[in-house]
């Protein structure tokens, strides 16, 4: 697949590039370069991503940044399968537990939240820094919600983290999480109140706190280049009438002229019909030569 002439293969992570001298020069960055178009695609072109994720892993399979940045683009494109397969490699590579909530969350796209639930209560949990164990926690919940267990799910979800009034990059995604699960509970007004928190801390937009507050509300959004559109439209038909009416009009003066010149024409012809004929007198002489 073709790569941007901009795209170096410098732009990925220290660590990743140091993972990835093991390889010769040349392959190295060939492997580098297809793992910043991953990265780059991941979110806007999931399915781009996952294929240059495929060519990277042909290239370079026994490297565990590669075997992680396959999982991810498979599991972008919810091949949880895959995905799986490809963070436990990754893992056994590098003995890290970093990809453990996301492997759970696999399982959980298996259709198998009773297994994301005892990874939950692993002892690899207590390894995962704060971040992972918040991402852990969500998971759980979100098992629980998969196996129709809501009450569950909100005191998973509570948490010191959830109630403390730092904002740390999963604060937004924990709330609403929250505010989700109280809302599918039927507590319609403490769910308001959790979807305003997550908005407040919600600076980089990765949630939709703000619509969901919005619907609660009774706010109702009307997409303007759509109501541009209704009102083009409307105005073109309103035309098209005009132009019918005009056509209309046209024909009934045509159609009247028509009918004027044909009753002149009548009328002449009537008069030819009725005009007396002079006939010559018998009496009269002829003329003399």
């Amino acid at each position: 697949m073709p790569i941007p002439d901009d795209v170096t293969g410098e732009e990925i992570d220290g660590d990743v590039r140091q993972e990835l001298q093991s390889l010769p020069k040349g392959l190295a960055e060939d492997v580098s370069r297809n793992l910043v178009m991953v990265a780059r695609l991941i979110d806007e072109d999931p399915e781009g991503a996952y294929a240059y994720s495929k060519i990277a892993l042909r290239l370079a399979s026994r490297v565990a940044a590669v075997r992680e940045a396959a999982g991810f683009a498979a599991y972008a494109n919810q091949k949880y399968s895959e995905a799986l397969a490809e963070f436990r490699a990754a893992r056994r590579m590098t003995g890290n537990v970093d990809l453990w909530p996301v492997m759970a969350d696999c399982e959980r796209g298996l259709g198998r939240p009773e297994k994301a639930l005892d990874m939950a209560g692993a002892p690899e949990v207590h390894k995962l820094d704060k971040a992972g164990q918040v991402e852990m926690r969500l998971v759980a919940a979100g098992a629980r919600r998969d196996m129709g267990q809501l009450d569950a799910a909100i005191v998973t979800l509570q948490s010191p983290e959830l109630a403390s009034n730092s904002v740390q990059p999963w604060t937004a995604r924990l709330r609403y999480a929250y505010a989700d699960a109280l809302l599918a509970a039927g507590r319609e007004d403490e769910a308001r109140e959790w979807f305003a928190k997550a908005v407040e801390s919600d600076k980089d937009g990765s949630t939709d706190a703000s619509d969901r507050l919005a619907e609660l509300d009774g706010v109702e959004f009307v997409d303007a280049l759509v109501e541009d559109e209704d009102e083009d439209e409307v105005a073109t038909e309103a035309e098209a009438e005009d132009e019918a009416e005009d056509e209309i009009e046209t024909d009934v003066e045509t159609d009247t002229e028509v009918e004027t010149e044909d009753d002149d024409e009548d009328d002449i012809v009537e008069a030819e019909r009725t005009k007396p004929v002079v006939e010559a007198d018998d009496d009269d002489e002829a003329p003399r030569g």
